[in-house]
Parts: structure tokens; sequence; C-alpha cells
């Protein structure tokens, strides 16, 4: 059996509860933020950077582990809320949080003011999301 089949088929798995439209914008655009992040580290990686800064093998080297961490937490973001795996689309929000969290911090402690907005909205934005899915029982039908 396949891994998404059995994720399908899991507890986790609630056909009759849908998840608010609004967690469900919010979880889509923070993927298709995150793949577009990852496709720009990869085909222009001085993006990153602030315009003076050198663009080596190690801007390289760390752009495509940024990609690949986007692209990965992006994919599976999308799974759970197609397969309707409610507690792994609960996990992966939390995750999303905490490290929109942790690149808040990095971005203050080097002074990139410009990007803070965007990293602080994303971050509260899938923090209420995730709030709205831990407080309503898997089993309860969904308000819009």
């Amino acid at each position: 059996m396949s891994v998404a089949m059995s994720v399908a088929m899991s507890n986790d798995a609630v056909p009759n509860a849908r998840t608010p439209w609004w967690v469900t914008a919010i979880v889509i655009l923070g993927a298709l933020l995150m793949a577009t992040g990852a496709v720009i580290a990869l085909l222009q990686p001085a993006r990153l950077v602030p315009p003076h800064d050198e663009i080596n093998g190690a801007v390289h080297v760390y752009a495509g582990y940024f990609a690949a961490r986007a692209l990965a937490l992006a994919i599976m973001l999308m799974a759970a809320l197609t397969l309707r795996a409610r507690a792994m689309l609960q996990s992966l929000m939390l995750l999303t949080v905490v490290i929109q969290a942790l690149d808040l911090v990095m971005d203050c402690l080097e002074a990139r003011w410009a990007v803070i907005p965007g990293v602080l909205v994303l971050g509260l934005l899938f923090l209420a999301a995730w709030a709205r899915l831990a407080r309503r029982p898997a089993h309860a039908k969904a308000d819009a």
C-alpha cells in the first residue's frame, strides 16, 4: 500500500471534516510563496543577498539547501491539505510557524528590515490557521 493511501485511510483523514476556506487559502498561499522562494534560490541566488555581496560557491550550496527545505515543506503542506490529513497538516503548519519565527530572529539580527514584515505576516497567518485547526476536533463539521 502506498504512503498516500495509508495517510488517506488513517483516522486522521476524515471525509466529512472540511478545512475552513481561509485556512486552505493560507496553506496554498504559503506553499506557493515557499515554492517561489525555492525557485528563486535555485535560479537567481543573487536575489537572496544584498547587491554588494559576492555570490560564490558557498552561496550556491546554501541556496540549494534553502530550496530543498522550502520545496519539501511546500509539497508536504499541499499533500496534507489534498489528502485531508489533519494531524499532518497541523504539524506542518506549526513547523512553518517555527521556521518563520527563527527566520524573523535571523532577519532582525542581520538587519534585513525589508523582509521582516513579510516573514512576520506569513508566520502570524500560519499561527492563526494552525490555532483554528488545533481547537476544532477532527470529527467536527467545518464552518466557513
